[in-house]
């Protein structure tokens, strides 16, 4: 099985169940169809920036979301095709199935400049907060996309 779906599963198993050694995540990946040597799985809790984290029900592996959030707006600037505007609007347009999440990270730039966005399948509507704005907030979205590559 791929890489990707790998990852996926080790995300969703951390996110279930209570892992608190590397075994105990390797044999709940076989139970899901991932046969995986130690060394692998340990360099794919490093990319995905798994961190052994002490919570007041005890310490346990979770997924470390700033790293999460870095890998996420490292990808990011793939999924869009375009990014246009007039004088009060910016429409980005995304591949198929992508523009919810690139609209949260627009949202989650929490940017004074910007009101809100608004995002279907692939084409998100970015509202500035005013007219003034408009190119500024652009500039913003560009750069986002374009240094997250």
């Amino acid at each position: 099985m791929d890489k990707q779906k790998r990852h996926m599963a080790i995300k969703q198993v951390i996110a279930d169940q209570t892992i608190t050694t590397q075994d105990e995540l390797a044999h709940a990946l076989r139970r899901h169809g991932f046969r995986i040597t130690q060394a692998t799985l340990s360099r794919d809790m490093k990319e995905l920036g798994v961190a052994w984290v002490y919570t007041p029900a005890g310490s346990r592996y979770m997924l470390h979301t700033e790293s999460e959030e870095h890998r996420l707006k490292s990808m990011i600037g793939l999924e869009v095709d375009s990014i246009t505007s007039n004088e009060g609007l910016i429409v980005v347009k995304t591949l198929p199935g992508r523009a919810q999440g690139v609209a949260e990270l627009i949202d989650g730039l929490h940017h004074p400049a910007i009101l809100g966005t608004l995002a279907g399948d692939n084409t998100i509507f970015v509202a500035p907060k005013s007219q003034r704005k408009t190119p500024d907030v652009l500039a913003l979205i560009r750069k986002m996309m374009t240094t997250a590559q």
